[in-house]
Parts: structure tokens; sequence; C-alpha cells
């Protein structure tokens, strides 16, 4: 059963609600949260409060918290949010809630199904702290089997499919479980041909060294999503190094307008410095290597509660590319080629 789902996979796209065939995605989000509760487990919870206009300042700006804008868990907040998406002109989301922030596949699936919005769901392991106790007395083998399994056969009795590994967590310094999570994440990547989705550290050595491990476990480079690079990497140069691994690089954070970013000392860039970055990247060669999306994980991020929403992109920052030079071709790039091609099992 396993070989044959494989076979049936290849060349498509896994949502949660079947395969797709690549040039059906659309317009795609490539890293976004629906369903998740992102608190940190091994953090003093303050009490939850309600996100008012007389706190939405303070919400932006420490949007870890209040536990409570730490937790998306209303399918119905997530239908109305993506029916704005699909209205801009959206067709995909790249839902990458690993194991550890409380995923829920048969959510996604009914989201998916109210909306007409395709679903990609991760699978894999989050940082340590937020991983099952279990995960530091399993084995590498034992690990690559169960994504391989939620791959080709689905989360549990669910019967729905993961269609990425990822996002996989790692912090600075990097933690033994997540190393061994991320080398059974490569292995699984090369069985499989699934796509596979690193969060690095919050230090600019930290992609460099996840590709590495990537790369003596097995796994193919070129198919491996590098996140957050927007937090991440700040110097060219380091973008450009990276890029030469043949990795994709993920502006992610689009919507952060803040220099202000509390858990880390770090100047944050802004929507127009990310755009500068991306035609930086795209100048020297490397426009096949990039991807863009909001990672919205916390309330505040959502139209309902003073944000943007998953539409921010299609409708306030692809006009902002076009008018700083970007292409039409290269646009669709970012939103529509590129995603095709790295979400499709090779």
């Amino acid at each position: 059963m396993s070989e044959e789902k494989s076979s049936q996979q290849k060349g498509f796209v896994q949502t949660v609600t079947g395969l797709v065939a690549p040039g059906d995605l659309g317009k795609t989000l490539s890293h976004e949260h629906l369903l998740l509760d992102i608190f940190p487990p091994d953090q003093e919870r303050e009490p939850e409060r309600k996100i008012t206009l007389g706190n939405l300042g303070e919400t932006r700006r420490l949007w870890g918290k209040n536990p409570l804008n730490a937790r998306l868990d209303s399918e119905e907040d997530a239908i109305a949010e993506l029916a704005c998406f699909k209205e801009a002109g959206g067709g995909t989301v790249v839902e990458v809630t690993s194991i550890g922030l409380k995923r829920d596949p048969e959510g996604l699936a009914r989201i998916s199904r109210a909306t007409g919005v395709h679903v990609v769901m991760g699978c894999s392991y989050y940082v340590h702290n937020y991983q099952p106790e279990e995960v530091k007395s399993l084995s590498e083998e034992e690990i690559i089997a169960s994504i391989i399994g939620e791959i080709r056969e689905g989360v549990g009795e669910t019967g729905i499919h993961a269609g990425i590994i990822g996002e996989v967590g790692l912090f600075w310094p990097v933690h033994e479980c997540e190393d061994k999570v991320l080398q059974a994440s490569a292995v699984a990547q090369i069985e499989t041909g699934a796509p596979l989705m690193v969060h690095p550290g919050r230090y600019p050595e930290a992609p460099m060294r996840a590709i590495e491990v990537v790369k003596e476990a097995g796994g193919d480079t070129t198919r491996t999503i590098m996140a957050h690079i927007d937090r991440t990497l700040f110097d060219r140069d380091d973008m450009f190094a990276l890029a030469d691994t043949g990795c994709i690089l993920e502006f992610d954070l689009f919507g952060h307008e803040s220099s202000f970013y509390y858990p880390a000392p770090i100047d944050m860039p802004n929507d127009a410095l990310r755009i500068d970055h991306i035609q930086a990247l795209i100048a020297a060669g490397y426009g096949g290597q990039l991807l863009v999306s909001h990672d919205i994980c916390h309330k505040h991020r959502l139209i309902r509660y003073g944000g943007d929403g998953y539409a921010h992109l299609l409708n306030n920052v692809a006009p902002i590319m076009a008018r700083k030079g970007m292409s039409e071709q290269e646009i669709n790039a970012l939103f529509i080629d590129n995603p095709a091609r790295i979400l499709a099992f090779a």
C-alpha cells in the first residue's frame, strides 16, 4: 500500500483533501498556520486577555505574551479569513503546523472543503520544548517510519495525508532531539519525495548548519526550504551563500512591519526591505529558489483582530513589488511557479 501510494503521489501535490496537479494550485502561500497553539509549554502562563482596541498595540509588540493570542483554535475564523485570501485570487495555503503545536488534520480538511482553498499539511516535529516527551526515547528509524506513514498512509486513523515534512523546528544552539528529528526528516524526504521545511534557530549560522545536517543525512538540499530568512539572515552575502547550496529561501514574515522583535535582539526588516532582498537575489540568479508568506500564527495577524490577514501579500505587497520594478513573471514565480515545482513530490 505504501509503495502504491508513493507512486500515486509522484509529480502531484498532496493536500488534506487529496492529490492536486501542481498547475492547479494557483497563487500559494508557502508558510502559514490555520489551527495551532504556539504558546511555549515551559513558559509561565499569564492570564488570558481578550484582544481589544485598548491593548492591540501592546499585543502587536509583545505578541507571544498573551496565551489567547498564541492560539488559533477557531475553524470559523479560519474559514472567514481564507475566504478573503480566495477573493484576492489565492488558491493554496501550506499549513506547516508540525507535531507539538496541536496540529488538527481533520479541522484542516473541514476548512479546505468549506473554502475551496487547497491546504498542504505538515508533519515531523517542532522545537524540542514543544515535542512530546516520547521523542527523547524514539530512535531515528522510528521517527523516519512515523513521518513516512503520515505521508503515505495518513495521520492516525484520519486517512488525511501530510504533503510536506516540517516545519522541523530548531533552536540555537541545536538540541540533540532536534538534530535527531532533522536527520530523520531528511531521510524521510528522500524516501517519499516530499519537500522538507526547516525552522532554523535565531542565529546567522543556523541555516547553513541545518543544510549541512540535511546533506550529511542524504537529503536533497534543492527540495529543502529554509524558513524565516527575514529574521535570521541580514547580510546579503550570507543569503547568497545559503542560496549557493541550492536550498529554497523563504521570506515568510511579510506583514511584520515593526523593527522590534521581542524573542531576540535583532532589527526586523519591513516589507519594503524584504522586497529589496528578494530583488537582489533575483538579480543574482536565485529567482527560482524563493518563496514568500506571512507565517500567521497569532490572532492579532488576522483581519478579525486588527491584522492584515492571509490576503496581505496579494492585496498589498504584490502591487509594491510591481512598483519597485519586479516584472509580472518574477512576481508569479514567487506565488505560482516556485511553489508548484517545490511542492510536487519528486
